[in-house]
């Protein structure tokens, strides 16, 4: 959705909120959540980026949109986010207003260097716990039921139509056995360290200086450190299947305290929920969603087959 499509009132709001009006605004298309993303100039010279939604479009947006500004709100300095500079609430529209950030996605498949680079912040990230002031949810909490979609499968077999044969046999071969086990990884979710929960490449913007900025913090919980770091090498072998991700575990220090039992559990567990969440009805507002978390659930089964055996 353009700038310009936004209704006048939620504009005019942003304007009152920065202290001028917006002269410029260019999109930012891509991501999944339906309404406008701008980078905008306002009348002196500011800049910000907005994120807008409305309940007529798709209410689920709305409400990621409220629950990030209370995030971004609560988010310590070392979290490498942008700053919220406000939040609009008119009820059916919402605007969340962020500190601009000039910086880019990540080359894809992903260059070794901005790989590092991304690791090292998430390391960063992990290597303090969160104050006591931190309101956001636990882990387990933030992610409830999200883990099951290998026994909602084990109930509905038809659904693994869409994985080829060969991994379709794989998986219905073992649908009891990675049904417990991604159950269980819930137990290894626990931790005192701040998790975005969802780090790939579109939620990551690298300045031109190197330093690297996570944005989109709707779903940020307390948990495991490592977390994080695990869901990211599941986005790089999405754009590089022969990626060895194995070694970049064995090698940096964001998967030092990463238990290789609990990194197979929680993947088992990221695998069931994109393959399960790749078979629900299409959502004509994000017409590209299915099929990103179906090429998601690929690339992370491929990978757990791999460790399995």
């Amino acid at each position: 959705m353009p700038w310009h499509d936004v209704p006048a009132e939620v504009r005019a709001a942003v304007a009152e909120l920065l202290g001028s009006p917006v002269v410029s605004a260019t999109s930012q298309p891509g991501g999944f959540s339906p309404g406008s993303a701008d980078r905008i100039v306002t009348a002196d010279g500011r800049r910000a980026f907005i994120k807008t939604a409305s309940t007529a479009v798709n209410a689920h947006s709305v409400e990621i949109h409220r629950r990030e500004a209370a995030m971004a709100a609560a988010l310590p300095a070392s979290a490498h986010a942008p700053a919220l500079r406000g939040f609009i609430d008119h009820g059916e529209w919402v605007a969340v207003v962020l500190e601009d950030v000039e910086g880019r996605h990540p080359q894809l498949p992903w260059e070794s260097s901005e790989l590092a680079a991304v690791l090292d912040a998430l390391a960063e990230l992990a290597r303090e716990p969160v104050d006591g002031e931190f309101a956001g949810p636990s882990l387990e909490e933030a992610t409830s039921g999200l883990f099951g979609g290998w026994r909602r499968l084990l109930e509905s077999p038809a659904a693994l139509l869409p994985l080829d044969e060969e991994l379709g046999g794989w998986v219905g071969a073992r649908l009891p056995m990675l049904a417990g086990v991604s159950e269980a990884a819930v137990a290894d979710f626990e931790g005192d360290r701040l998790v975005h929960s969802d780090v790939r490449a579109d939620n990551i913007l690298i300045e031109a200086d190197g330093r690297v900025v996570i944005v989109d913090w709707p779903w940020a919980a307390r948990g495991v450190g490592w977390f994080d770091a695990l869901s990211l090498l599941v986005n790089v072998r999405l754009y590089d299947p022969a990626a060895d991700v194995e070694r970049l575990i064995g090698e940096h220090p964001a998967f030092a305290d990463m238990d290789p039992d609990a990194a197979t559990r929680v993947l088992t567990g990221f695998a069931g929920y994109f393959v399960d969440a790749s078979r629900q009805a299409p959502i004509p507002a994000l017409p590209t969603l299915r099929r990103f978390q179906l090429d998601q659930g690929i690339a992370a089964l491929e990978w757990l087959r791999e460790r399995m055996g």
